[in-house]
């Protein structure tokens, strides 16, 4: 029996993720472009973007590459998609911003607290 946990349906996607991830042999940049590709296709809200932005981040895609991915697909998904897409990606990227930036400023908060106690 599964274990039980305050969120069930984020560790089920977490653990699918993981799961994809080991049974692929595509490179990361592939697998992020493919992963992108498909939820822009899907029309996706922003949120399902929001788990990709750090990946891409880490693997150097630039914002010209993510707007290369958008005009390679869109005589395929559509304007629309596209267009959509667009926006709910910089929502994403904004809020990955956002949360590494307080991050680091709690980081350096803590770091300055503890010289206060030194």
């Amino acid at each position: 029996m599964a274990t039980a946990s305050e969120t069930p349906v984020l560790d089920t996607i977490a653990a699918m993720t993981l799961d994809s991830v080991e049974r692929c042999h595509m490179d990361d940049r592939t697998l992020i472009l493919a992963r992108l590709a498909a939820l822009v296709a899907m029309d996706a809200p922003a949120i399902s973007y929001l788990a990709h932005m750090s990946p891409a981040i880490k693997a150097d895609f630039t914002v010209e590459q993510l707007q290369d991915l958008l005009v390679a697909i869109a005589p395929v998904v559509g304007t629309a998609r596209v267009m959509s897409a667009a926006g709910h990606i910089t929502e994403a990227f904004g809020v990955t911003l956002a949360l590494a930036e307080s991050e680091a400023e709690a980081m350096a908060q803590a770091e300055a607290d503890s010289r206060k106690a030194s």
